[in-house]
This record gives C-alpha cells, sequence and structure tokens, in this order.
C-alpha cells in the first residue's frame, strides 16, 4: 500500500492500523436519499427518482465487474432542490442525475474507464 499507515490507538493500548479498518475505494459514489414533505421548497432527491439512481448504479458497477468502486447511498447533500445529486470521490464531481441514461454516462466516462 502506498499510503502511509495512520495509528489508532484504543483505550486498552492495542494499536491499529486505520488502513487495514477501511476499505480502499478507487472511486466513492455517494446518491442522496434525501426525503422531505411534499410541496417542500427545496424539493428532496428521493421524490425525483434518487432511488433508481441509486439501484441501478449498483447493479450496473456489479453488472461490469468493477472493482474497488463503491455506490452508497447519502443524506441530504444539499443540493435537493438541483435533484437527484451525485458525487464522485476522489474527484469531488457534483451531478444532477435525471434518468438511469445519465447514470450510465457516469459509469462508462468517469468510473469505468479509469478504473483499470
Amino acid at each position: 500500500m502506498g499510503a502511509s499507515p495512520w495509528k489508532f490507538e484504543s483505550s486498552s493500548g492495542h494499536q491499529t492500523l486505520l488502513y487495514e479498518m477501511y476499505p480502499n475505494f478507487k472511486y466513492h459514489v455517494f446518491i442522496c436519499q434525501n426525503q422531505r414533505p411534499e410541496g417542500h421548497p427545496l424539493g428532496c432527491c428521493l421524490s425525483k427518482g434518487s432511488d433508481t439512481i441509486l439501484n441501478y448504479m449498483k447493479a450496473r458497477v456489479k453488472e461490469l465487474g468493477l472493482k474497488n468502486i463503491r455506490i452508497n447511498k447519502a443524506g441530504c447533500l444539499g443540493a435537493c432542490k438541483h435533484g437527484p445529486t451525485v458525487v464522485v470521490y476522489p474527484q469531488g464531481d457534483w451531478h444532477t442525475v435525471q434518468s438511469v441514461q445519465e447514470a450510465e454516462k457516469i459509469i462508462q466516462h468517469q468510473i469505468s474507464n479509469q478504473s483499470s
């Protein structure tokens, strides 16, 4: 592993290397699943179909056999007005994804092409 380990010491004095505790994903994708009451002025990503985007991206990444990629649901990312909101790290790229076709473009152009 190229990163230097971070040491964590528990109250019992046991030391653990943090990179051994956490997986090292090449891409980590967060998809807002926030839900607000109907008619809320900020809207919510869930009512705009973010659950469909989440399920599609998880299944598609698995279907393509892409490794070291994590697709996660997220709470409010603060952009529900524009949602569904998707953020891809480590780049920190924010997207409004309104269809599975747009989700596929992210997978093909941002994740799949660079994950080998």
